[in-house]
């Protein structure tokens, strides 16, 4: 026999209505999608942790490019190609 977990009020009723509503089939099905939700955000968080890690690294490795900088010169080699074209 299946045990059920609360969750406390407003989840439990959240979790309710879903499956009242025939989103989901069960309460375990909407429990194991909202973890699945949980382990994909916390993916992603790891992998934006890393991406600010390593450009923290760059920036204190002081190998960075100046976005201005890099902007002007990026429009300054498409504005003399079409010049030419």
């Amino acid at each position: 026999m299946a045990s059920r977990e609360s969750l406390g009020e407003p989840l439990d009723g959240v979790v309710d209505q879903l499956v009242d509503s025939g989103r989901f089939d069960s309460r375990a099905e909407v429990l194991r999608e909202g973890v699945r939700l949980v382990l994909e955000r916390e993916t992603w968080q790891d992998h934006a942790d890393e991406r600010i890690a390593a450009g923290i690294a760059a920036d204190d490795a002081d190998d960075v490019v100046d976005g201005e900088v890099f902007f002007e010169e990026l429009l300054s080699k498409y504005a003399a190609m079409t010049k030419t074209a």
